[in-house]
């Protein structure tokens, strides 16, 4: 059974929830979302409360559609109420980013800079040359965008270097010992 699924999306103030058929849209104060869900999920909407209920029978595709089409609608809520970020720091000697209308230019230790053009749903912040935000209502968009980002030059283990989210930690390698 999944525990994740049956659990009740408190709406709060301000957002409305929409379901037409299989599409479903939440409205908010920061702007609007839209998603198809899946037709083995059943969605009721009663006042500020929205459930989910599988239908038919309950395998382990549907469990685990259950749970995810509740996380997924629940991201949905938060991200047009609060919104989401993520921070990704640039470390290596020379390593700098920079915002230029909407094209973010990394330079990270190759022969040229690489230029990403941010997409539309998404606010990108560069305060100073190793910081970037990122920022929007789609939990999934400001993700991939980051990834995208980070997959420039990960972080490699010997020395750190490259581009990590914020709070992550790397774990380092010994290097070569000499003889």
């Amino acid at each position: 059974m999944s525990r994740i699924g049956y659990k009740t999306i408190e709406l709060p103030k301000g957002v409305e929830v929409k379901a037409d058929g299989n599409t479903v849209t939440v409205k908010g104060a920061k702007g609007s979302l839209t998603r198809e869900i899946s037709s083995q999920i059943k969605m009721t909407i009663k006042g500020n409360e929205v459930n989910f209920e599988p239908i038919g029978d309950y395998n382990d595709k549907v469990r685990a559609l259950h749970g995810t089409t509740r996380a997924n609608v629940s991201n949905m809520v938060d991200g047009v109420t609060n919104g989401f970020k993520k921070t990704l720091k640039l470390v290596g000697v020379g390593y700098r980013a920079q915002l230029k209308g909407k094209n973010l230019t990394l330079n990270v230790g190759y022969s040229n800079p690489v230029e990403m053009t941010v997409p539309e749903n998404l606010t990108v912040e560069v305060p100073d040359n190793t910081t970037i935000h990122i920022s929007g209502i789609s939990k999934q968009a400001v993700g991939d965008f980051a990834a995208s980002v980070r997959s420039v030059r990960s972080p490699e283990p010997y020395k750190g270097k490259g581009i990590r989210y914020e709070n992550e930690h790397i774990i380092r390698k010994e290097g070569k010992t000499g003889k």
